[in-house]
């Protein structure tokens, strides 16, 4: 863990993290992880980190980004194609042109 690049505000919240996953049955080295990785996520976002991944930057929740594939607004589903839980997205979108 970063401690030397961490405020005591982020070493705090990565130990809150860490018991919450912990208490939920985690692995302690799961807990670790998953809580390094939100604390650094969240300095990526208030801009106290010096680099940073794309989507840490967007700061764009995964819940808010799921639905972002389908350009038209309609998913697979809703298509009514057949196996698309095993499909990549590059088939559909073939499938999808072949429709039309």
């Amino acid at each position: 863990m970063p401690h030397g690049q961490w405020s005591a505000k982020r070493v705090r919240q990565n130990g809150h993290i860490k018991d919450r996953l912990e208490n939920q049955g985690r692995s302690e080295d799961f807990a670790e992880e998953i809580a390094a990785r939100t604390v650094n996520k969240k300095r990526v976002q208030h801009g106290e980190a010096r680099t940073s991944g794309k989507l840490s930057e967007e700061g764009i929740l995964a819940p808010q980004r799921g639905g972002q594939h389908a350009p038209d607004g309609k998913d697979a589903r809703s298509r009514g194609i057949q196996g698309r839980s095993r499909t990549h997205q590059a088939e559909l979108e073939a499938m999808q042109r072949q429709r039309r």
